[in-house]
C-alpha cells in the first residue's frame, strides 16, 4: 500500500457515516420537491452541474467520495440545507470549523463552488446550494461506477449552522451498531438502510488517527487481515506527526462504487473499527453477506436510501433561501 499524503486543502474524508442529527422528522415541504424543478427556470441546471463535476473528478478523483460525504454531513445535521457549506465569520462559528469537521473535503466544498458560479451566470438567485450538492452527489456517485438514483430538487438553503451542534451528534468508529444506529433511526433509516449507506465506504480513504488504535499496542484488533494489518502499521507510523496520512477504505477497487467493501469485510479487510463491527454484529452480518455476494441488491438499497436521504430536513419557502454565495447567508450578520 502506498503512503498516500494529502494536503488541508483536499483533505481525503474519514468516516461517511461519522453523520450529525439535529432534525428527526422530514420537513412537510418535502411535498414541493420534485424532478423538474428547474426545467422552466434554470432549462441548463443538468448540463451545468453534469459538466462541471465532470471536470472537476478528472482533475482529482477523491472529489465523488468527498463529496458523498459532505451530503451525508450535510443532510443529517438540520437537514439537507446546506448548513455545512457556510463559512464562520465574526458572529458565527460554523458546523464545518467544529473539530470532528475538520477532514470535510475541500475539493467537495470547491465543487460547489463552481457550479454555483456557474448557475449565476445562466440563471442568476435560482438554484440554491442544497440542490447543487444534491444533484453533484448523485452525479459524481454515478461517474465512479455507482447506481443512478432521482434527485427531487426545490430544497432551499437553511439560516443556521452552528458547530456546537455537530459535538455529541457524530458517530464515532469506535461505537456499536446499536449506537450507530441510533443515530440513523432518529432520521428515519433502517438497519438495512443504515448497512446500505455504509457501503458509501467502497470509495474514499480515512486518516490513520481513526483507526490506528487497531494497529498499535495491546488493544490491537487480532481479526484484521495480518497482511493488511502489517500493511497499515507501515503506512501509518508517521501519523502523530502528519495527520494527513491517509489509507484508502477500500484496498481493492478503491476507486469503483462496487460492492467491493462487503466483500472486504468478510475477508477482515475493514479498515474502520466500525467498518468491522458489521460484519460482527448479527443484526448487521446478513445484510453484509447479500450485498457481497450481490451487487445489484446493494445497488438498489443503496439508490433508495439517497433518495430517501436527499429529503431529510427540507426546508421551504418559509424556512431558508436561495443563497447568493453558498459559504455565507445573504444576510451576513446571521
Amino acid at each position: 500500500m502506498s503512503n498516500m499524503q494529502f494536503s488541508r486543502g483536499f483533505n481525503p474524508f474519514v468516516l461517511l457515516f461519522c453523520l450529525a442529527v439535529v432534525v428527526p422528522t422530514i420537513s412537510a415541504d418535502v411535498a414541493i420537491l420534485r424532478t423538474d424543478y428547474y426545467q422552466k427556470t434554470c432549462p441548463d441546471f443538468n448540463k451545468i452541474v453534469r459538466e462541471a463535476v465532470t471536470t472537476k473528478q478528472v482533475q482529482q478523483p477523491t472529489t465523488a467520495a468527498g463529496t458523498l460525504r459532505l451530503f451525508f454531513h450535510d443532510c443529517f445535521l438540520e437537514g439537507c440545507d446546506a448548513s455545512v457549506l457556510i463559512a464562520t465569520n465574526s458572529f458565527n462559528k460554523a458546523e464545518r470549523d467544529d473539530d470532528l469537521n475538520d477532514s470535510l473535503p475541500g475539493d467537495a466544498f470547491d465543487i460547489v463552488t463552481r457550479i454555483k458560479t456557474a448557475l449565476e451566470l445562466s440563471c442568476p438567485g435560482v438554484v440554491s446550494c442544497a440542490d447543487i450538492l444534491a444533484q453533484a452527489t448523485r452525479d459524481l456517485v454515478t461517474m465512479v461506477g455507482g447506481p443512478y438514483f432521482d434527485v427531487k430538487l426545490g430544497r432551499k438553503d437553511g439560516f443556521e449552522s452552528k458547530a456546537h451542534k455537530v459535538r455529541g451528534n457524530v458517530p464515532m468508529a469506535n461505537q456499536t451498531v446499536p449506537d450507530i444506529h441510533g443515530i440513523f433511526k432518529k432520521n428515519g433509516f433502517s438497519l438495512r438502510e443504515m448497512v446500505a449507506l455504509s457501503g458509501a465506504h467502497t470509495i474514499g480513504f480515512s486518516h490513520c488517527k481513526e483507526f490506528s488504535d487497531r494497529l498499535y499496542g495491546s488493544k490491537a484488533d487480532k481479526e484484521i487481515n495480518p497482511r493488511f494489518a502489517a500493511a497499515l502499521k507501515d503506512l501509518c507510523k508517521n501519523h502523530t506527526v502528519d495527520d494527513t496520512i491517509a489509507a484508502f477504505n477500500d484496498v481493492m477497487t478503491p476507486g469503483k462504487f462496487d460492492n467491493m467493501y462487503f466483500k472486504n469485510l468478510k475477508r477482515g479487510l475493514g479498515l474502520l473499527a466500525s467498518d468491522h463491527i458489521l460484519i460482527k454484529d448479527n443484526s448487521t452480518k446478513p445484510f453484509v453477506d447479500l450485498y457481497a455476494t450481490n451487487e445489484t441488491a446493494f445497488f438498489e438499497d443503496f439508490a433508495r436510501a439517497m433518495e430517501k436521504l436527499g429529503t431529510v430536513g427540507v426546508k421551504g419557502d418559509k424556512e431558508g433561501e436561495v443563497r447568493r454565495r453558498c459559504d455565507h447567508f445573504n444576510n451576513l450578520n446571521v
